[in-house]
């Protein structure tokens, strides 16, 4: 079983367009929702048009302003975040907190949780991402560990994604009865998926149930100007997510793809 998430739902209008034309004529299942994105409210009423897509919350410490205090930013870097919080001097719970009232309240009833740029690997990050789980009773949270390595992905990319696994033991222990998926792909080729890699990750996917991260979009003039190093390869994820060819290994291998709510 295979659920297809685009993170950034709610970025720019052309990244919500991305993802809605990823969802109706590909393979996309679902996404996860950015409560400080510029273009919230176009995702929020997309949402609603597009019963099927499910929806869940992409949590954001890094980039952007707070929505707790729209006043202040939000640390730029993951290091600066990292600083900050391993000084007690950032209000993580209080901030994601905000970003998921606001999400529930536009009339979103999220079953998953994620973060940007995957910063609930860090400790007291996951603590609270837990935390809100179990307070909203929403089922799901990232499991945001690659299966194998991809051979479509840089060697640095590659070698993150193996130290990421060093704390898989606390993620396991910090969720409690907060579920994850068996498998996760996507992280290793961010910014290089491609037709090609996106089948050769479902040639090789295994049994149980596994969450595919992906980020298609339209290079509209308001990605172009948004500050994010995603921006061609937006296009290209789409071309992939829609293309025949991937239908096609999906429908010979026997892939379900299902999404957070069927699970």
């Amino acid at each position: 079983r295979l659920i297809v998430n685009a993170d950034d739902f709610g970025f720019t209008h052309d990244v919500n367009e991305g993802i809605i034309e990823a969802h109706r004529n590909g393979i996309l299942t679902a996404t996860t929702l950015m409560a400080n994105g510029d273009a919230f409210d176009n995702a929020v009423a997309l949402a609603r048009e597009n019963k099927m897509l499910d929806v869940g919350c992409h949590l954001v410490l890094v980039q952007g302003q707070s929505v707790a205090d729209p006043a202040r930013a939000l640390p730029a870097t993951v290091g600066e975040l990292t600083k900050l919080v391993l000084r007690g001097q950032f209000p993580i719970y209080e901030e994601l907190l905000a970003q998921v009232r606001r999400i529930v309240r536009a009339g979103i009833r999220p079953t998953h949780l994620d973060t940007h740029k995957h910063t609930h690997l860090l400790p007291p990050v996951l603590e609270a991402v837990a935390r809100l789980a179990q307070e909203f009773r929403i089922g799901w949270i990232r499991r945001p560990f690659d299966f194998g390595i991809d051979r479509g992905a840089r060697i640095t990319k590659s070698a993150v994604s193996l130290g990421m696994r060093v704390t898989r033991p606390h993620f396991a222990r910090a969720l409690g009865e907060v579920r994850t998926t068996d498998h996760f792909a996507g992280f290793q080729i961010t910014g290089t998926l491609s037709e090609a890699n996106l089948i050769a990750t479902l040639e090789r996917l295994p049994e149980g149930l596994t969450e595919f991260m992906c980020h298609p979009g339209r290079l509209g003039p308001e990605l172009r100007a948004a500050k994010t190093r995603l921006k061609e390869s937006r296009e290209k994820e789409l071309a992939a997510l829609v293309a025949p060819g991937v239908r096609s290994v999906i429908a010979r291998r026997g892939i379900d793809l299902v999404n957070y709510r069927m699970c």
